[in-house]
């Protein structure tokens, strides 16, 4: 499998300061095909827009709510970043705003793999596709434009009226049970989401549910692969103790997303641009809520080869519970001029 050498040129976090009129953020090293923004200061949502449903057309994890019209937050995805209008979500005047970004492949096609037929953007060096489709209510397939199979995968019903809940895949957890990215509940088993289908390198299965599935509705979904050097997507058992888990990547991480599979507690990103050392308090986002950051002393440790849990709180460590993460790289441990990357 060919190494991905510079992952920035494929994710990327920025952080700016909202001035609550309009402006222009750069530095982000590519068109963005996705963007995930936060108010890190305010309870505003979360706002996730990307190419295939268009600019504009927000959702919000921490939402069912469905796909709405925002003309004054994101208002266009530029070549080196996007600009946004005066909307306090992404804006908010002296706020600090984070932004995640993915490159897919700029442009949408249609894609026949599947049973129902599904409009892509995908990236098959990076692992990620942007995946929309009107649902049947019977059990089909669908066409991700990977060439892999899948590692993890959220869909979401973006219309329809009340919109739907964010149903998640997750290869440790396979194809029997699915979790809800807007919410705190552990994983459950069902075959009304995935039919207790595994992906295959150019489809998924959905079953019958209508968050999943719902006929004539529109779903979007969010797909990554597993690739080396730049992502990575497992599992690891808590155990309790502020001398926690090693988890072993690859690559240095620049984003992580976990989520503790086993119990209630909330979904948790960190990154690598809101905090840059270790041995410190934390700066944590949650998925599943509109709260501002938290800053407290559950600590996570980035190394040049994975990450350490350093808190023995239940979200990241609780004992025996297994948990999710979702990985995406700053450096990969052997980059390309083989100088091996070091920890922060």
């Amino acid at each position: 499998m060919a190494q991905i050498n510079k992952p920035n040129e494929y994710f990327n976090t920025v952080l700016y300061t909202g001035n609550g009129g309009t402006q222009s953020i750069t530095g982000v090293g590519f068109q963005p095909d996705f963007v995930w923004g936060k108010n890190r200061n305010t309870t505003n949502w979360h706002d996730l827009e990307d190419v295939v449903r268009g600019v504009t057309k927000r959702l919000s994890t921490n939402s069912t709510d469905q796909e709405a019209t925002e003309t004054n937050n994101f208002t266009s995805f530029d070549s080196d970043g996007f600009s946004v209008g005066s909307g306090p979500n992404v804006n908010g005047s002296g706020n600090g705003i984070v932004v995640w970004n993915w490159l897919a492949s700029n442009t949408t096609a249609s894609n026949t793999d599947g049973s129902i037929t599904s409009s892509v953007s995908a990236s098959t060096t990076s692992g990620f596709s942007i995946v929309k489709f009107v649902g049947t209510g019977s059990v089909a397939t669908v066409g991700h434009g990977l060439g892999v199979a899948p590692s993890f995968y959220v869909v979401k019903r973006i219309d329809g009226g009340d919109g739907g809940q964010w149903n998640c895949y997750h290869k440790s957890l396979g194809a029997s049970q699915y979790m809800l990215l807007n919410s705190t509940s552990a994983s459950q088993s069902s075959a009304t989401r995935w039919n207790n289908t595994e992906p295959t390198s150019s489809v998924f299965t959905v079953s019958t549910s209508g968050d999943v599935n719902d006929p004539s509705d529109n779903h979007i979904v969010y797909c990554f692969a597993e690739k080396k050097g730049f992502s990575k997507f497992g599992s690891y058992t808590g155990n309790g103790s502020t001398d926690g888990t090693f988890v072993y990547t690859g690559f240095k991480p620049a984003m992580i997303i976990l989520k503790n599979a086993s119990d209630a507690y909330n979904w948790e990103i960190r990154d690598n641009k809101r905090r840059t050392y270790n041995e410190a308090n934390e700066n944590r986002l949650f998925p599943n809520l509109s709260n501002a950051e938290s800053v407290n002393t559950e600590t996570i440790d980035f190394l040049s080869n994975g990450f350490k849990i350093r808190n023995a709180g239940g979200g990241d460590n609780g004992s025996g519970n297994t948990i999710i993460y979702m990985a995406f790289a700053e450096n990969p441990l052997v980059a390309g001029n083989y100088v091996p990357t070091t920890a922060r």
